[in-house]
């Protein structure tokens, strides 16, 4: 399971800190982690309560990402912000954009 303060370092910049050696090793642990990538999916988590914290890329489009936030908001779920849906897709372990995705609480 990531370590989900140390997903920063890797997801908003290369720059290094105490914690820079740990980048690569992090983003692996998001890639296999419990998650459901994608709005629908992210969606359904939140709403059934499954979701530990939610990542949702900075440009994708407001229309798309607006219910998935408020409904975050409502549930007091964690949002954690990525440059590029390119960026969120990676780390998620696809080979195309993200524009949101969601670690999924361990007893789901």
């Amino acid at each position: 399971m990531p370590i989900l303060s140390d997903l920063s370092v890797f997801l908003y910049g290369p720059e290094k800190d105490e914690r820079g050696d740990r980048c690569l090793e992090v983003i692996e642990d998001l890639k296999n982690c419990n998650k459901a990538v994608g709005i629908k999916q992210s969606l359904k988590a939140v709403a059934n309560g499954n979701a530990k914290v939610v990542f949702i890329a900075k440009d994708a489009d407001e229309k798309i990402t607006g219910s998935l936030k408020e409904l975050c908001r409502t549930n007091g779920i964690q949002i954690e912000y990525v440059d590029t849906m390119k960026q969120l897709g990676k780390a998620v372990g696809i080979e195309v954009g993200a524009s949101a995705a969601c670690v999924l609480r361990e007893e789901v």
